[in-house]
């Protein structure tokens, strides 16, 4: 008889177990669930806002050496329109790429 208790102990032990690891479980998923993780529109609308920040800091550099304002030097002038040459193209092949996925999940059989 002594077994017996004592396998029931430890049954009863390891069921308390298990309904505490499912209620810090649940817990977990709620602490996940209030966080606001931002959706995709918005994390691409701030990189589009991003690209057209650079860019128009490229262009006031841009005017500012041309009318010849002092502090403004040619190679910060090159390096900016560079920069927003290369973020204006990795937006582009961004988009590229949405477009592509759209069409193909499109195209997909339902």
């Amino acid at each position: 008889m002594s077994q017996g208790v004592q396998f029931n102990r430890l049954m009863l032990e390891m069921r308390s177990m298990q309904a505490d690891a499912m209620a810090r479980s649940r817990q977990a998923e709620q602490v996940v669930a209030t966080r606001e993780v931002p959706s995709f529109a918005d994390m691409l609308g701030q990189a589009v806002n991003k690209v057209s920040e650079t860019q128009n800091t490229a262009s006031q550099l841009a005017n500012a050496f041309e009318m010849g304002q002092g502090g403004v030097d040619l190679t910060d002038v090159m390096v900016a329109s560079q920069k927003s040459s290369v973020s204006f193209q990795a937006m582009t092949q961004v988009r590229n790429k949405l477009v592509q996925a759209y069409q193909d999940i499109m195209q997909m059989p339902v």
